[in-house]
């Protein structure tokens, strides 16, 4: 069989006047011999190499009128999937590079052919390219709610997070935001260079929504027109608490389905007995309200099983994230077949691709994901109909860039965490809550947020009380007590405490536990000490501190 267009545009004729065979096509082969793999080894819907490829060049030169423009367009779609850099190009690297089959390269163009055309519209209008000049990052401390403000505090400790201000020479203004600051080279990176140089953006979460507002607002469109075709006008979003006692989480559901949330995440905690946390929310939960349980990939001697079943008989339970180790692929189809609440995968071991395809969860998690990957891995959940979310925890513009991304994308049904709702504090001149779970995707161009100038000076300035280290008092029913350190700076101590490798924990424990600050007594000192000197302390019914 011939070559195809691709062995043609890439390869120069040798000097006998043919061309030598494309080492993508030497390791595809002809179609007649073998189809494109997808990870796993299944078929993508039949799709065969040079096909894939032929709706790789067909759709991405539509537009380009000669052979020469051609060419730049494809080597510049190559460049972005990394295809060409040292090393030689073979099948697992071509398909790992494209996010794990060829449909799922397909599904790519789309981003870049809205991305394209809305370039040229935008530097016709503005008379010439358009380039970053400066990226002003602001430092902020939100204040959480106030009903919620003790069990976060005590848990994270004050908030901090950062916004981002990208200006360009033709006067636009794009926001951007992350938990943590982008160091100066990442900074660097974008000044000079034309947002739309940032299509499928694969360096910074934050710093790409900045880039994709800038895009949005210099074409005249919506961030999710430049992302694909709109899948829906309204999209799912969660509400998120921490595990405490019985009576916070009935609180949680309580304030939250009032605000118009249908969804509560939380990650269990061994101090805290789950079915009377279950009890209490049940109770208090109106109709249709879901409660998604994060059982942070085990740590406990629970028989994970017999636990989630037992979990999945209260009308509220919704679904189950990282039941079990995630490098366990078996024990998640396990699962899926004895349990009749989905089991969603967040630290899916193999990138969300091998263990996709061999279906081991009903749906999946992307979490911080950068924009380009959340692009490749919407186009292979997509092919294989699987939902998914994305989880990028952030105030309301985070929770915007989420939205245009899940309104593109095919099969982000499940509903998207953020926190946003967490904060009583942002940026943005209007904050949204959802009706029946559900907000609406923005139509105006850009992100389609404003920021308030005066909120951001005010949260800038703004000074949080720290957080000390406090101790966690646990009593069984039998009269047990166990004591250990909380600390802030290791928050994932409150939900795998396994990690300090003390004594065996269960989630269904006869247990209930109190926060005890330190009041200054000469009795919290000594048991402090005690525990720092022991790693926990132990005591028996009966006995005295």
């Amino acid at each position: 069989m011939g070559t195809t267009p691709l062995a043609r545009w890439r390869q120069p004729r040798d000097r006998s006047g043919s061309r030598p065979e494309h080492p993508i096509l030497l390791t595809l082969e002809n179609p007649c011999k073998q189809s494109v793999l997808m990870a796993g080894g299944q078929l993508a819907s039949r799709m065969h190499a040079p096909v894939a490829l032929g709706m790789l060049i067909r759709r991405f030169c539509i537009w380009s009128r000669t052979e020469p423009m051609k060419r730049t367009l494809l080597a510049r779609f190559l460049d972005q999937l990394d295809c060409r850099a040292p090393g030689p190009v073979n099948r697992r690297r071509f398909l790992s590079t494209v996010g794990g089959s060829a449909a799922s390269a397909v599904a790519l163009l789309p981003a870049y052919e809205c991305g394209l055309a809305a370039r040229r519209r935008a530097e016709a209008e503005a008379g010439g390219p358009i380039r970053v000049e400066s990226i002003v990052p602001h430092e902020i401390h939100p204040r959480y709610h106030k009903w919620i403000h003790h069990e976060l505090q005590h848990f994270y400790g004050p908030s901090k997070r950062y916004v981002y201000e990208v200006k360009t020479n033709t006067g636009l203004v794009g926001l951007g935001e992350s938990g943590g600051l982008e160091s100066e080279a990442v900074r660097k990176a974008y000044i000079g260079t034309n947002p739309f140089d940032h299509i499928g953006d694969m360096r910074s979460l934050g710093l790409g929504t900045a880039m994709y507002d800038l895009m949005g607002q210099a074409a005249g469109v919506p961030v999710h027109r430049l992302i694909g075709q709109r899948q829906r006008r309204w999209i799912k979003v969660g509400s998120w608490t921490v595990s405490a006692d019985p009576s916070h989480m009935a609180e949680a559901v309580k304030q939250y389905s009032r605000r118009g949330y249908t969804w509560l995440k939380f990650h269990l905690s061994p101090f805290e007995n789950v079915f009377d946390q279950l009890d209490a929310m049940q109770k208090v939960a109106p109709p249709g309200f879901k409660v998604q349980f994060d059982l942070t990939m085990g740590g406990t001697d629970d028989h994970t099983p017999d636990l989630l079943i037992r979990m999945a008989r209260y009308p509220i339970c919704g679904a189950f994230e990282d039941p079990k180790l995630e490098k366990d692929i078996d024990a998640y189809r396990e699962l899926r077949n004895r349990v009749r609440v989905p089991v969603l995968y967040h630290h899916s071991p193999l990138g969300a691709t091998f263990e996709v395809v061999r279906r081991a969860a009903d749906g999946y998690m992307m979490g911080h994901a950068k924009i380009g990957v959340a692009i490749q891995k919407a186009g292979l959940f997509g092919e294989l109909d699987l939902p998914f979310m994305l989880q990028n925890v952030g105030g309301e513009i985070t929770r915007t860039m989420t939205s245009h991304m899940h309104a593109a994308f095919k099969t982000a049904t499940w509903h998207t965490h953020c926190d946003a709702e967490t904060w009583r504090d942002d940026v943005v001149t209007k904050k949204i809550d959802p009706t029946n779970g559900l907000i609406p995707v923005p139509d105006k161009p850009g992100l389609g947020v404003s920021l308030d100038g005066e909120q951001l000076e005010r949260l800038k300035a703004q000074k949080l009380p720290t957080q000390a280290k406090w101790i966690i008092k646990t009593t069984y029913k039998n009269g047990t007590r166990m004591f250990n350190i909380a600390d802030p700076a290791e928050s994932i101590f409150m939900v795998r405490p396994d990690r300090r490798k003390l004594l065996p924990f269960s989630y269904d424990a006869p247990v209930s536990t109190e926060w005890w600050d330190d009041d200054g007594s000469k009795m919290y000192k000594e048991m402090f000490s005690k525990i720092q000197k022991h790693g926990v302390v132990l005591e028996k019914p009966g006995s005295k501190n």
